[in-house]
């Protein structure tokens, strides 16, 4: 059960059509952090956060991305925002005159231009605010950069209307981040991020460091704000019943690679990847009387990014590997209409 559920409040997922075009293109991602030691410092190896993922999101789609801890999936949505250096790989992202711009290769003064179009939405809502600053200008600074000519007054009409959009007033505006509890604190979060109109947002597991109920709450906003405006999300967390209610695709990871994309029903329900079917079975039951027909257990901890092993990633912990999982890393094929599997065990056998 999920937490909007727990709350009593259905949703439906707009319906995102298949032909509707891509706003964002991942191709073969790489980021990659080099390791220096010694007295010269000398490149001894690199971590691997992110290594080789691709994924495309549609137009007013919600693309899920999950993996546990460690996986790199909040390395992927910083790479795309250019927070963190790009190794190699493409981020192509189509712009309202449907020209395609690839943000990997822009500098930083090259990059300012699309932040209006791409925002985002930060785990934390106790870090991500600046304690010194007012709600207000928390606000309205992404606007002060994308169009630093606006007048005062058309800035603060701008700063009260979104307020009062993500369920706060225009009067809060004056006061500080400490002065608001942290569900408060996230909407002001995402008020910021909608300043400046963008068409995608990436959530950072944006409910992750909140109550149960305010999770509900939350989580309504978003889906209420992506009705209202056409917006684009990639929703990153770990809580896959979260994930599954919001997303209308998911896209699994794990040490740094995409192993399984499709529908959120379909990954959910009847998951084809070894490694998603154990991260399902996780997934605490609402009822504590009700059993698992068949639990999927992992052994082992997850490797380092620093050391990974040959071949396909999950290998090492894999109950189907096979000598040939050791000699090449598994590409994405498409195993049934929508449906991306990294596993050519499962893809051979049914699994």
């Amino acid at each position: 059960m999920t937490p909007v559920e727990s709350q009593g409040t259905p949703y439906v997922k707009p319906p995102v059509a298949a032909s509707a075009p891509a706003i964002l293109a991942v191709e073969d991602l790489k980021v990659w952090y080099p390791i220096h030691s010694g007295l010269f410092l000398r490149h001894v190896g690199d971590v691997k956060a992110v290594d080789g993922v691709s994924f495309s999101v549609r137009e007013g789609e919600t693309l899920g991305l999950v993996g546990e801890s460690g996986c790199g999936k909040t390395t992927v949505g910083k790479a795309i925002l250019r927070l963190v250096p790009i190794t190699s790989g493409k981020v192509l992202f189509r712009q309202k005159d449907g020209n395609v711009v690839d943000l990997a290769p822009l500098s930083r003064s090259e990059m300012r231009p699309h932040r209006a179009e791409v925002q985002m939405i930060y785990q934390d809502p106790y870090s991500s605010l600046n304690p010194r600053w007012t709600v207000g200008d928390i606000v309205a600074e992404p606007l002060l950069v994308a169009q630093p000519d606006l007048p005062v007054k058309q800035r603060d009409e701008r700063v009260a209307w979104l307020l009062e959009k993500v369920g706060l007033t225009g009067e809060q505006a004056y006061r500080y981040p400490h002065e608001f509890s942290g569900g408060q604190r996230q909407r002001i979060g995402i008020a910021r991020a909608l300043s400046t109109s963008p068409r995608l947002l990436i959530a950072d597991e944006p409910v992750s460091a909140l109550d149960v109920s305010i999770q509900a709450q939350v989580l309504n906003l978003l889906q209420d704000l992506q009705e209202e405006f056409g917006l684009t999300y990639l929703f990153v967390a770990h809580d896959l019943s979260v994930v599954e209610h919001i997303s209308h695709r998911i896209a699994v990871m794990y040490l740094g690679h995409v192993v399984e994309v499709g529908p959120a029903q379909d990954v959910y329900h009847a998951p084809l990847h070894p490694y998603t079917r154990a991260l399902l079975s996780a997934v605490p039951l609402p009822d504590p009387e009700l059993e698992r027909a068949q639990r999927t257990q992992l052994h082992g901890e997850i490797p380092s990014p620093l050391r990974k092993p040959s071949g396909c990633p999950f290998r090492t912990r894999c109950p189907l590997a096979e000598d040939a999982c050791v000699s090449y890393v598994p590409k994405l094929v498409e195993v049934a209409p929508g449906r991306l599997l990294a596993c050519p065990v499962v893809a051979r056998t049914g699994g």
